[in-house]
């Protein structure tokens, strides 16, 4: 086998790529190259919880993209942040560590027609690669085997899992997070007034509910994905090879002599080196290419490569090798309005800041923040962007819970800007099951141009109707007696708007992405024109070839997408080890 010649080449370290590595380069006799056009995940702020505030809009960790120009935002472009780094996204993102809802699912299962994406069947691949906090031997016991001990602690048959669904053991951490804050207690207090449910647990299936997030971290410090998969297991493999700065530039696509089209390779780009890795090619095996560069980067990927929309690979002179119209359509995302109250001290409260914008704003304040930090893993460094989560309905006559709460002790123009110089809380709020589509799609036919990324929001009557009701939700739980006595402002968007009409034009106004893109490589039956794979993931006309990640989703989960991002690759480890 030569140098450039693979079984398995997987184009993107991020989320769904490092675990990938991890499983498939478990098989000694086969030979694994994982390419990621970012640098390795070496950078300080990545592993620093709070760090996300450094990465975001750094060209050393994200692609720096924006959206176009959006008629449902007002004619507003907004950054989106992607992962250009070893751990792709899970090495900038918020470390919430949500599954979805069952029906999120069960409806893939029912538009696929494939049972095997049911919650049920789907769960397991999430407890597959889980280690759980709640899980963890006590301090007496760590010195016993883990089996006899785990064993012993929760009976015979629990094959270290609970009844819940969660297992310890995986190499996914999830822990509880290392801090509290009065202000979000009080939120919390005030949401259930409003009749939304406390809840311990937003991974059973059924999220509704209040409580504060589970997070993918790791004694203080944030768990990416390279460190998950990729280290210490993959570096010590002698049939594993990573190439990181390394970007594909499009796919190798080979006419088989029965008609048949073939990816047999893919030609990258390492400064101004051009290069091309292949795969095997036996006559009892042949390899496979398998697209992880995420949503925006794999659709973009095939359309270099011909696979496509036929109109805009010909509005590029790109040879049309496959006409598939659902390249790059699809597009899915929640929209998080962040509605940002403005509050006062209590009577009676030790210090005056008990918002991070105060805390945070003096020299002093800093100080502390560092020290406790640096003591003990705790405090606002160890923060997720967001720390309370809440799921509710939008109105009465919705079925189920449709909308998220991501709620936080602090506020701020947007992300990269600098705190509000007063006391504040933001409550986001997003609508978890958004009916409008967007769009990615490539600018030219040169690989290091970034594509146009449309994602339409707010452009159906559904979607607007739930943005102009979910504000009004945030009211009623501010306005509950839970809140009182801090005095809550509405700052933005502020009371005077009170119509449909006033709401959901605020909303276009303030309204930004929550980073949960989705769905523009679905899988779908065989049917469906709008389908690019098959539900075991693999490129439609084209052998050899498959998706693994966020891309696939038909639907966008009912939560945050991460963690469904790494259940998809683990189902697709086991069909391709299987050969299926």
């Amino acid at each position: 086998m030569s140098d450039n010649t693979f079984d398995y080449i997987i184009v993107g370290g991020g989320t769904a790529g490092c675990l990938l590595a991890n499983r498939l380069s478990a098989d000694a006799s086969k030979r694994v190259l994982l390419i990621e056009a970012g640098r390795k995940d070496d950078y300080h702020w990545i592993h620093v919880p709070v760090g996300y505030l450094y990465c975001i809009g750094n060209p050393r960790t994200d692609w720096l993209y924006n959206t176009e120009p959006d008629a449902g935002l007002n004619g507003r472009s907004l950054r989106y942040p992607r992962g250009k780094t070893l751990g792709g996204c899970s090495s900038i993102n918020g470390m919430i560590y949500m599954r979805g809802q069952a029906r999120d699912y069960d409806q893939w299962a029912a538009l696929t027609g494939d049972d095997t994406w049911r919650w049920d069947k789907v769960l397991p691949a999430f407890r597959q690669h889980e280690d759980h906090y709640k899980l963890d031997l006590p301090k007496g016991h760590r010195g016993v085997a883990v089996n006899e001990s785990f064993q012993r602690l929760h009976g015979h048959n629990s094959q270290h899992s609970n009844g819940q669904g969660r297992k310890m053991g995986g190499e996914w951490r999830v822990e509880k997070q290392r801090l509290r804050w009065d202000i979000l207690d009080a939120f919390s207090a005030a949401a259930q007034q409003a009749g939304i449910p406390a809840t311990d647990d937003f991974n059973t299936g059924n999220n509704e509910g209040v409580g504060y997030f589970e997070v993918n971290q790791k004694a203080g410090w944030r768990w990416n994905t390279a460190k998950a998969f990729l280290r210490p297991a993959c570096d010590g493999r002698p049939n594993f090879e990573m190439w990181t700065s390394t970007q594909v530039s499009k796919l190798v696509i080979e006419r088989q002599d029965d008609g048949s089209q073939r990816c047999i390779g893919v030609e990258v780009r390492t400064g101004n080196e051009t290069r091309t890795a292949l795969v095997t090619r036996g006559d009892s095996f042949i390899g496979e290419v398998i697209l992880s560069a995420g949503s925006i980067g794999s659709p973009q990927i095939l359309q270099l490569s011909g696979i496509g929309p036929g109109a805009l690979l010909r509005q590029h002179d790109i040879p049309v090798l496959v006409d598939l119209p659902g390249v790059g359509a699809n597009l899915q995302d929640h929209l998080q309005i962040r509605s940002v109250y403005k509050v006062n001290a209590i009577a009676g409260s030790r210090t005056q800041n008990f918002t991070l914008n105060t805390l945070a704003n003096s020299f002093w304040g800093k100080a502390k923040i560092g020290l406790e930090y640096a003591l003990r893993r705790t405090g606002p460094m160890s923060m997720a962007p967001s720390q309370l989560g809440a799921f509710t309905r939008s109105s009465p006559d919705q079925p189920y819970p449709n909308i998220e709460y991501h709620v936080q002790p602090l506020s701020l123009d947007a992300f990269g800007e600098p705190l509000h110089n007063f006391n504040a809380f933001t409550a986001s709020v997003c609508n978890l099951n958004p009916t409008s589509r967007g769009s990615v799609q490539i600018k030219s036919p040169r690989f290091d141009d970034a594509p146009a990324i449309t994602p339409n929001y707010l452009s159906t009557p559904e979607d607007r109707r739930v943005a102009a009701d979910s504000l009004r939700v945030t009211r009623r739980i501010v306005g509950q007696s839970a809140l009182t006595g801090w005095q809550p402002e509405e700052f933005r968007p502020g009371v005077q708007f009170q119509s449909d009409e006033d709401l959901t034009r605020l909303a276009g106004d303030i309204a930004t992405t929550i980073f949960h893109p989705v769905g523009t490589t679905k899988m779908g039956r065989t049917d469906d024109p709008m389908a690019v794979v098959d539900t075991h993931l693999r490129v439609r006309g084209v052998l050899g070839l498959r998706v693994v990640d966020a891309g696939v989703m038909p639907l966008i989960t009912s939560g945050n997408t991460n963690s469904p991002t790494l259940m998809i690759a683990e189902k697709a480890a086991q069909w391709i080890q299987q050969g299926k």
